[in-house]
């Protein structure tokens, strides 16, 4: 198993990515071979500063970097030697297992739309967040921003998509399903849910519960919500900012707000590519790059790309 890491993705790369290393490393007694991917004369000094060094720790020069505010496609195509470029790459020849950066999201994307590709039968990839539940469990909620305008028939294939993360990565048996809506009852909400509804329904790939409403997000009602890309985003930006009051008002170390720091789950995977992607987000910190990590390894060791392939072959 060997991960790939964009070491220049993030506003403090590479210093915290360098620092996500060492706190993967230092708690691990069998860690995954790491091929650290960026600019060696940055990265190089910052590994002996922090006396990061170990025999699975490998470095791949990338002197290029793609800024957060460059065109995607465009940057892809003219910064062949930058460390997204790169990391893609390696990963659709092989040489790696999984792709983790908190760089680019747009680039990142694209990389993992036409570099990896989506997985065949597959309508669109999706991106999902964690909903830290008020009894101590988690939840997932899909799309959250990759999608803005769906069809029924991708909401009903995010549905699997999220439904295998939460077996595979979060333990969850037999997750439950539903449907974001404005009402529980069948027949409620706009076009696109009401069209979704039947095709959930009917999903024998899932286990679907019916509607659920916003007020029960946090609840215990289910274990993988669905909805478009748009409305997702808005809950996403909403439970980040729910963070940001508990620590204004000095809760961030409360038991429950503290579920809300997106430090705690690393990044979010695209679901329903070929092979294991990940991305960041932007503020990365050490412990974030640490728990990314965690996640590559998981959707290796688990293979969920490869269940998510199969599940479309069915």
């Amino acid at each position: 198993m060997t991960i790939g890491l964009d070491m220049m993705g993030g506003d403090f790369a590479p210093l915290e990515a360098v620092k996500g290393l060492q706190l993967y490393l230092s708690g691990n007694n069998n860690p995954a071979n790491l091929l650290c991917i960026g600019d060696e004369a940055w990265v190089k000094p910052l590994l002996e500063e922090h006396q990061v060094a170990s025999p699975v720790l490998h470095l791949a020069h990338a002197p290029e970097v793609i800024g957060y505010h460059e065109h995607p496609t465009k940057a892809l195509k003219e910064k062949q030697r930058s460390s997204i470029a790169i990391g893609f790459h390696l990963l659709a020849t092989g040489k790696i297992d999984a792709f983790i950066s908190a760089g680019n999201t747009g680039a990142m994307l694209v990389g993992a739309m036409f570099s990896i590709k989506p997985i065949e039968g597959l309508l669109r990839p999706t991106i999902a967040t964690i909903i830290p539940k008020t009894n101590g469990e988690t939840g997932v909620l899909a799309d959250v921003g990759l999608n803005a305008d769906c069809k029924p028939e991708q909401l009903n294939q995010f549905a699997v998509l999220a439904s295998l993360y939460a077996q595979y990565i979060l333990n969850i048996g037999s997750p439950r399903v539903a449907l974001l809506n404005v009402g529980e009852e069948e027949g409620k909400g706009n076009l696109l849910a009401q069209a979704t509804y039947p095709l959930l329904k009917e999903n024998q790939l899932i286990r679907f519960v019916g509607n659920v409403e916003g007020r029960d997000l946090f609840a215990d009602k289910t274990d993988v919500t669905v909805c478009d890309g748009f409305t997702g985003n808005v809950i996403l930006k909403m439970a980040e900012s729910v963070y940001d009051v508990a620590a204004q008002r000095g809760f961030e170390k409360d038991a429950y707000f503290s579920r809300f720091h997106y430090e705690n789950y690393g990044g979010t995977p695209v679901l329903g590519v070929a092979k294991p992607v990940i991305i960041g987000h932007g503020i990365s910190n050490a412990k974030a790059f640490r728990n990314m990590i965690g996640v590559a390894e998981k959707m290796i060791q688990s293979d969920l790309c490869g269940k998510m392939a199969e599940s479309f072959r069915s």
